[in-house]
């Protein structure tokens, strides 16, 4: 997750401070080299506390709106579990997106959010951008969301179908 984040994060670095764009492996090689073994956890409390919430509403949510659409999950419709499906993807990322917010900038040290524990990362966040910074950006990842994640619970219904 990490190296992912500031794999991602490289590219708009880039064009602000003119850095050189690098492989995930060297990302990973001057991040050990610089803060060692510790480095390549960064952010692991906050991924934590992004997953741990937003997994029980990811699957609670897929479950209780297919609750309302079928009474035999067995066997319901398609469009009901890729409904049910999104609906998850977007209770996850509604109840979990400050965490991630906070993650990312830790992971990618934006702002200085980097060198602090989750708790003060968020604060701090808080303080400096109010409510909507913590949710800067969910729109567009509840639109992405939707989609996948009820494709993702269509292709594990179907499979689990197929394979009994």
């Amino acid at each position: 997750e990490l190296i992912k984040c500031r794999r991602q994060a490289q590219f708009e670095l880039a064009e602000q401070r003119g850095s050189v764009k690098m492989t995930p492996w060297e990302i990973t090689r001057r991040l050990f080299q610089a803060e060692g073994l510790r480095g390549l956890y960064r952010g692991l409390t906050s991924t934590w506390v992004r997953e741990v919430p937003g997994y029980f509403c990811f699957f609670g949510g897929y479950e209780l709106v297919l609750s309302f659409f079928a009474s035999d999950k067995e066997h319901a419709n398609p469009a009901a579990v890729v409904f049910a499906g999104g609906c998850g993807g977007a209770c996850f990322w509604l109840a979990s997106f400050p965490a991630d917010v906070v993650k990312s900038r830790q992971q990618v040290d934006a702002e200085g959010v980097k060198s602090v524990n989750f708790v003060k990362g968020f604060s701090q966040i808080w303080r400096s951008e109010g409510i909507s910074g913590l949710y800067r950006g969910l729109l567009p990842t509840v639109i992405r969301a939707f989609p996948a994640n009820g494709a993702l619970f269509l292709a594990y219904e179907l499979s689990k179908q197929i394979l009994s």
